[in-house]
Parts: C-alpha cells; structure tokens; sequence
C-alpha cells in the first residue's frame, strides 16, 4: 500500500470511531462556537457505549467546550479522556473555563475516568484550579493515568494538584475504593522544590504508582529527597524519568537510598541531573544490592568521573535484563572511554552500553566540584550534646561526643593522647561516637590513622581503635557505607567533592591503615572494588606516600580476586 494511502485511511479512521472510542485527532479543527461542534456533538450523542474520546490536536474556545460538554452529560461510561494539544491559539483567560465545563459533564454523568491526558495545554495554574473539582470527585476515585506534560502547572499549580490527589485519595479510601494511580506525568511543568514537595506528599499516600515521568521541572535536592521518600511508599514502581533536573551529592544519595527498596524497576532516566561521581557511586551501591529486573539506566551528562563510570559499569554486570546502560556525556576522557568500553566489553554486556560520542573529557586538575546550594551540614544529638572543633586542616566541624579526652585527641590527634585514652578508649568509640554520619566516620578514621608510627604500642593500639570504629559502623544498621567510602576518598583527594574544602594532607599511615582495614572481614569486597578504582585511576595524587598507596592497592586486588 502507497504511504499516501496509509495517511489518508489513518485521516479516515480517526474522524470515526473504532469499537468504544470516538475520535477527532490531529484533525486541526478550530472550534470556536456552538455551531462549529455541531456534528461533532451529534456523533457523540448518537455513540451508544462511548468509552474514550480524542480531542487531540483541534482547538477549543469557551462556547464549543460548553455544547461538546453538553454531549458528555450522559456518557456514563467514559472512561478515557484523550485532551491533550487542545487550546493552541486560545487566550490563557478561555481554558479554564473550557475544563471547568468538561469536568461538570463527567461529574454530571457520573463517568468513572480511568485515562485522563491534558498534555502540552498550555494552561498554567489557573487551568488546575479548572480541574481540581474533578480529580477531587467519584468520577477519578477510579484514575489509573494521569498525563499532564508541558502544561506550565508552576509550583502553584503543582501544590493544588497535589491537594486534589490527596483529598481523592482520602476521600476514595474511606468509600471503600482508595485511588489506585498508577502512570503520573507531568513534565516541563516548573514545579520546583515546593511543587515536587507538595506532589511527593501525595505519593507516599497513593502508594500505588508504576511509572513516574517528572523531568525538566527545576528540582534540586530538597524537592529530589521528598521523591525519593514518597517513592519508597510505591513499591510497584517499574519506570522512573526525573531527566533534566538538579541533583547534586544529596539528592543522588536519597534518590539511591530509594532505590534498593524497589525490587520491580525497570527503567531509570537520572540523565542531566548532575549526579557527579560521589551521587553515581551511590546509585552503583543500589544497583549491587537490588534493582533485580533493571532494563534500562541513564545517568549521561552527569559531571561523572572515569573512575565513578567503571565502579557503576562493575555494579550492572549481573542485571541479565539490561540492555541499555547510558553514560555520555560525562568526564571520561579519551582513555576513559576506552577503559569503560572495555570493561563492559570483558562482562558481555558491550553491546548494552550506549554510545559516548559526547563525552565532555576530563575535567581540569585544579577544577572542583562545588554546590554551595545545598544548606548547612544537619546536626545530630550525642548523649551529652556537640562541641565544635577544628580538624587537622583548619576547619570548623561537629563532634558528637561525650569524654573530654576523646574530644581532645580529635582536636588535636597525637599518639600520646591516642595511648592515654588506655583501655576505655574502645568503650568511648563505641558508646560516644554517633555512628550515623557516615562522613564523620570517616573523619574520625583518617585522624586516628593520622598518629599510625611503627612503634609496636602505637602501631597495635591505632589498628585495634580503627578495627573497633569500623566494626561497629559496618554493623550499624542505617549506616551509609557508600558515604564513609565517598567521603574518605574525597579527604584522600581521590575524589572530587561537591563541597570545597582544604583537604586532608596525605600520610603513609592513613593508607598503611586503610590497606589493614581492607584486608579484615568486616570491611565489604564491594566497597573495596570502589576503592580499587579510584586508586587506580587517581592514584598519582598519592605520589607521596607511593610505598604505602602500592601496598593498599596490591590489598585491594587480592581482596577482590578471593
């Protein structure tokens, strides 16, 4: 069949209706009044058991949605609203009103809507407001779809529409029927952190979503973070787009946080949000630990490192239902790609990674990542309250700590003050450090390490102390150990991190400890395949202390290869 045949039965088909569904898409119809629907409201009238009605790609003034509407008043069982690119060229002032009349038909006839697609309306908050009626009724008690893309909802929008949710959600439930979504899009809406907030409070009721597509909407970390709890409450997820938004550390740290909770997700679309290399390790640590039927994972365009793309690489090599990994667009570098090309290739899985003809190449040395957006460190309690100190390098911090001689080793870290401590040092570290703040942990780590000598008693109580601290932390049950890795990688200056500050100044006993640590059983092989990589990729900054840093390494591999 010629294609000019194929486009002139598909004009045909859709000006008529097929089965239960009425359709008038893309015929570019201006309908202006009661008489230009005319023929239009005759065959809606005359449809006997209309399930679905297409409006797409016609537009709509005020008087033609009222007689349209008027056709609807006894079209009990519709089910699919198909609205989508139905105002083009109408004044901002004629679409609320257009819904407003729409909804009254549906919620006059009693409808229970199913689909609801109002897609690239260019209707703002006010549209919302035109529809809030109708999503807090019985005729969506039933929604399983709701499209809203591009339809410029804005923070305010997106606060009442979450509003409406969440009121049909309660009010459905205690009918005995509780609202069971399951498809919510609503891209390029400019919702922002207070509209993703306000949204995310309504899915963690809900509870029942499937696929979530939010991208290009102006989310940073505080609005990313209350997704990722809501999303946690959604256990059925299967496809997750927030494409183009801003994550930074945190909200890449959250969203992984998430992640390991949700055993059904298949599609993962984090491309452009810069989740840097410290958020894609985290999401590496999800994809270890869960994520069992993930098909697709896009984190391209993500200021992500060489070294953070090999360690996400290792973590998807037994997904056996991947078959799209995208990493472009990052800071691989010539010789970066190759590595990452290769280490796919030795897993059988080069045919699942994506192409990296836009890798942005690697970033200058003296370049840091640098989000100052993100707030103040969050404090947390210690049984008798904090006390400021400075660390080794100069900088102000928080110790959660009780015992005047363990705050004053970390305020000043000396071997004698270390041996001081006697036996009740273990009790301290158990019992006074808050073992919660990962980072902290590491801090604590690299200043104990910092006072490592050879001398036996040294050497015995530093290993033993630092034993202790990790034991403990790895056993901790909300202990982040992608954090501690992360952030003893960053005071290393294997990492680039996202906050700038005067790094740690490097000493033989740090790594001659850390390679200590590695080899015992708590310490986890998949951290120490992170660690492997970073050093291996970066380990010339370590140039220093070159004994020490080869040693570590060699440690690693054979951790590893056991």
């Amino acid at each position: 069949m010629a294609s000019e045949d194929i486009a002139q039965l598909t004009e045909a088909l859709a000006s008529t209706h097929v089965g239960e569904e009425l359709s008038y898409k893309g015929q570019g119809l201006k309908l202006d009044n009661k008489q230009s629907v005319e023929k239009m409201v005759r065959e809606i009238e005359e449809f006997s058991g209309l399930k679905a009605l297409r409006l797409e790609g016609n537009t709509i003034g005020v008087e033609a949605a009222q007689a349209i509407a008027k056709a609807l008043d006894s079209k009990k069982e519709l089910e699919r609203c198909y609205w989508s690119d139905m105002f083009t060229g109408r004044l901002r002032s004629e679409i609320p009103p257009s819904l407003k009349s729409l909804s009254s038909a549906l919620m006059t006839s009693g409808a229970q809507i199913t689909e609801l697609d109002l897609s690239d309306n260019a209707f703002g908050p006010d549209g919302v407001k035109g529809i809030e009626t109708l999503l807090r009724s019985p005729v969506c008690y039933t929604l399983r779809e709701l499209r809203l893309n591009n339809c410029g909802m804005g923070i305010e929008g997106g606060m009442i529409l979450a509003s409406a949710l969440s009121e049909c959600y309660q009010q459905s439930r205690a009918a005995g029927f509780p609202l069971k979504l399951k498809v919510f899009v609503a891209g390029r809406n400019r919702l922002e952190n207070d509209g993703a907030t306000s949204l995310a409070h309504a899915f963690k009721s809900i509870g029942s979503l499937e696929m979530v597509h939010m991208p290009q909407n102006g989310i940073n970390y505080p609005g990313i973070t209350a997704l990722a709890t809501a999303f946690q409450h959604n256990p059925n997820l299967r496809v997750l787009n927030l494409n183009d938004n801003t994550f930074t550390k945190r909200g890449a740290v959250a969203m992984a946080q998430a992640l390991r909770d949700l055993r059904n997700v298949q599609v993962i679309n984090f491309g452009d949000c810069l989740v840097r290399s410290e958020g894609a390790i985290a999401i590496a640590a999800a994809l270890r630990e869960g994520l069992p039927v993930l098909r697709e994972l896009n984190l391209s365009f993500g200021e992500i490192s060489e070294a953070a793309a090999l360690v996400v690489a290792k973590a998807v090599r037994d997904k056996v239902e991947l078959v799209k990994l995208d990493l472009n667009g990052n800071c691989l570098g010539e010789d970066g790609c190759e590595a990452l090309k290769e280490a796919m290739e030795s897993m059988n899985l080069g045919g699942v990674l994506a192409s990296l003809s836009e890798d942005e190449g690697e970033p200058d040395e003296d370049e840091d990542e640098c989000d100052t957006s993100e707030g103040d460190e969050e404090e947390q309690n210690c049984v008798n309250g904090t006390k400021d100190h400075v660390n080794g390098e100069g900088s102000p911090s928080k110790v959660y700590l009780c015992s005047p001689d363990l705050l004053s080793f970390l305020h000043s870290p000396t071997s004698e003050k270390l041996l001081n401590l006697g036996a009740k040092r273990t009790h301290l570290i158990e019992k006074q450090v808050n073992f919660s703040d990962a980072a902290k942990i590491a801090e604590i780590f690299l200043q104990i390490s910092s006072v490592y000598k050879e001398d036996p008693d040294v050497k015995q109580v530093v290993l033993e102390t630092t034993d202790t601290l990790l034991r403990k932390a790895f056993s901790s049950l909300h202990f982040q150990i992608n954090i501690f890795i992360t952030s003893l990688m960053v005071n290393l200056g294997l990492l680039k991190g996202e906050v700038k500050f005067k790094k740690v100044s490097v000493l033989p006993g740090h790594l001659i400890v850390l390679e200590h640590c590695v080899g015992q059983d708590y310490f986890p092989v998949d951290q120490a395949d992170v660690l492997e990589a970073f050093l291996s990729r970066n380990g010339k900054v370590l140039e220093s202390c070159s004994s020490a840093r080869d040693a570590l390494r060699t440690t690693l591999e054979k951790r590893i290869a056991a």
